[in-house]
């Protein structure tokens, strides 16, 4: 007789600058043994493959706004179990991807085929992953260091941010300055004319940066997507923002 699933089973601990990092495969015996990934740090769930709905509206909401032809260069704020980045790629125009995660772990664990989206990523010639701080690259000037490591791309065509919970629920205090009108203005101007930078949020849209998006981009769209909660036999809600850059 087959020995059970573990319910829980950790697949990786480690003490990174934000706190205890873990991955873990956790088996939910009330949705028939159904097997999902987790990424916890500290006190706080970042991501669980039970629940993806949103990771992929940020790709599609964001690529479908970005405006013209040809090949796309576009940035992932944040790799997670890399639902926004699959979805992206499974986009017909994207040419180069980049997606940058500030742990370390999180890039090792695709690498080393630790979650299940992993090989499909790194066996993606488009797709290079990075390892640096989003915000710190995104309020850099332009011509610096920044979101291509090697420096020859200086622009792209869209940028998707999945990294705070949602603009005032932070991962950082130290992450507040990009939402703000001047932080937002330096992402802006590393944004091709007519291209997008589109962000979730766990949180109802909210008007202070609402504002801030409309001061510094020529159009901004919030979409709530709902998805199944099984757990809770509930709909949930997040939020979408996509912003774009005057032609």
């Amino acid at each position: 007789m087959p020995h059970p699933k573990p319910q829980f089973e950790e697949l990786d601990y480690r003490l990174t600058p934000l706190g205890e990092l873990i991955l873990r495969r956790r088996t939910i015996l009330a949705l028939e043994n159904r097997e999902i990934h987790e990424i916890i740090l500290g006190d706080a769930y970042l991501m669980s493959s039970l629940y993806t709905a949103v990771e992929t509206a940020l790709s599609k909401l964001g690529l479908a706004a970005v405006i013209g032809e040809g090949p796309l260069d576009v940035v992932v704020g944040g790799l997670g179990l890399g639902y926004t980045a699959r979805t992206a790629l499974e986009h017909d125009r994207v040419g180069r991807l980049f997606v940058g995660d500030y742990l370390k772990p999180v890039i090792e664990w695709h690498e080393q085929g630790l979650v299940p989206l992993g090989k499909g990523l790194t066996e993606d010639s488009r797709c290079e992953f990075v390892f640096g701080d989003f915000f710190e690259l995104a309020l850099a000037e332009r011509g610096d260091s920044g979101f291509d490591p090697s420096g020859g791309i200086q622009r792209f065509h869209a940028v998707l941010l999945d990294i705070d919970h949602s603009p005032e629920n932070l991962l950082h205090q130290r992450h507040g300055a990009f939402y703000a009108v001047e932080g937002l203005r330096c992402l802006a101007d590393k944004i091709y004319p007519g291209g997008v930078f589109a962000l979730w949020s766990d949180d109802p849209p909210e008007k202070t940066f609402l504002k801030a998006l409309r001061d510094v981009f020529v159009d901004c769209e919030t979409h709530v997507v709902t998805f199944e909660n099984p757990l809770r036999d509930r709909d949930s809600a997040s939020t979408v923002y996509v912003a774009k850059v005057a032609q």
